[in-house]
């Protein structure tokens, strides 16, 4: 018995010959045949060792703002305009959720200070804020310029309008732009 690179290679002692007889192809099998293979050392270690999607709480910075769409999209846990609880089993890493019309961005702007200042409950991360589109089409010059400032102070994933999640239609696929959302959240199938 032989060891290369971390895979034990047997020879002929103890293997069951396999094949037509004295001049056909031979096939040397490891055990009795039909038993499955344990999976090796190697392959339990990289498996276990592979990163799991981290999950989020989506917290709703106000009425309308598509946390609970985005839950169900995206996975993970709807807080709803509540802060998650950690000690309950909800995710401690946060995205907040806003629209991207005046209103919604004031909100978001609102509780992002919230965090700055230290008053969000302990324990909780904010990871990014989400800001899902109010209108198809472009924004307007003053409502791009203050995501621009939002993403001067946090990572900001945009949302386009989505015309079939208005009518409940959740199953399509995502459009490019949530490409990083989706790879953010874990979320790989559409």
């Amino acid at each position: 018995m032989r060891t290369n690179e971390g895979v034990t290679v047997r020879g002929n002692e103890g293997a069951v010959p396999h094949g037509s007889g004295p001049r056909g192809p031979e096939i040397w099998l490891r055990g009795a045949a039909g038993e499955p293979e344990q999976p090796s050392r190697q392959y339990e270690e990289e498996h276990r060792l592979l990163p799991r999607a981290r999950q989020f709480s989506w917290i709703a910075t106000h009425g309308g703002a598509g946390s609970s769409t985005l839950a169900t999209v995206f996975g993970g846990h709807d807080a709803g305009r509540d802060w998650p609880r950690p000690d309950r089993g909800e995710p401690a890493s946060v995205l907040l959720v806003g629209r991207t019309h005046a209103a919604g961005l004031d909100a978001v702007s609102h509780t992002l200070d919230i965090f700055r200042r230290g008053d969000a409950p302990p324990g909780l991360d904010l990871d990014a804020i989400v800001l899902v589109a109010d209108a198809p089409g472009r924004l307007p010059r003053q409502l791009t310029q203050r995501v621009k400032v939002i993403n001067s102070v946090i990572d900001v994933y945009r949302v386009p309008w989505m015309p079939a999640w208005r009518t409940g239609d959740l199953t399509g696929p995502l459009p490019r732009e949530a490409a990083p959302l989706a790879r953010l959240t874990g979320r790989t199938a559409p």
